[in-house]
C-alpha cells in the first residue's frame, strides 16, 4: 500500500471516529451514493464521503469499483486516483467519464482547458490564477463544534472546487472536499 493511501486511510479512520457534524444529508450505506451529487457537494456530510471512501479503497474495493463501474486509471499525480467510469456522469451541466479522488474528495475530470466559464458559473473565487495554474474554492459548509470536556475543537468543511493541474493537461477539474480538521 502506498504511503499517501496509509495515511488516507489513518485519516478516515480518526475522522469517522469523530461525532458527525452534518452539513447535509448523511447516508450511512455507501453503496447508495449518488457520485454526481457527491462530486457537486450537493446532498452529503464529511462522514458520508468518510464512509465511501474506506469502502472504495478498503478490503471491499473490487465491489466497490464493479458497483460503480470504475476501473482504474494510471494516474501521474500521486495525490489522485483517477478511474474511467463504464457510463458518463452528469456533473455541473456537464458529462464527462473520467472521475479522480483526492484524499479530502472526488472531482470530475472535464474536458475544458479554461477553468473560468465553470469557476464563473459555480460562484468560485480564484486562490491562484495564472496563465499555467488555477485554483478556486467556495465554501459550501463551515462549522465549529468544541468537544465536551475537551480544549479541541472539530472544524468542518465543505468546499466546492475548480483547478487546473500539470498532470491533466488541457482538462479542469471540479469537485467537492469534505473534511473535519482538528484545531
Amino acid at each position: 500500500m502506498s504511503f499517501y493511501r496509509e495515511r488516507a486511510l489513518l485519516l478516515m479512520a480518526f475522522l469517522l471516529s469523530a461525532p458527525a457534524v452534518h452539513a447535509a444529508t448523511a447516508e450511512q450505506d455507501p453503496k447508495k451514493i449518488d457520485l454526481a451529487k457527491l462530486i457537486e457537494c450537493t446532498t452529503y456530510d464529511v462522514p458520508s464521503y468518510n464512509e465511501f471512501g474506506m469502502w472504495l479503497t478498503g478490503p471491499e474495493s473490487a465491489v466497490a469499483m464493479k458497483q460503480f463501474g470504475l476501473t482504474e486509471l494510471p494516474s501521474s499525480n500521486p495525490l489522485l486516483r483517477e478511474f474511467q467510469l463504464a457510463a458518463p456522469v452528469s456533473v455541473f451541466g456537464r458529462q464527462t467519464s473520467r472521475i479522480a479522488f483526492a484524499s479530502s474528495g472526488p472531482l470530475a475530470v472535464l474536458d475544458e482547458p479554461d477553468p473560468h466559464p465553470l469557476a464563473k458559473a459555480l460562484g468560485v473565487t480564484a486562490t491562484i490564477d495564472q496563465p499555467n495554474k488555477f485554483l478556486g474554492a467556495k465554501d459550501i459548509l463551515s462549522s465549529r463544534e468544541q468537544l465536551e470536556n475537551s480544549d479541541t475543537v472539530l472544524h468542518t468543511l465543505i468546499t466546492l472546487n475548480v483547478s487546473t493541474d500539470d498532470s491533466h493537461p488541457g482538462k479542469t477539474l471540479a469537485g467537492c472536499s469534505y473534511s473535519i480538521e482538528v484545531e
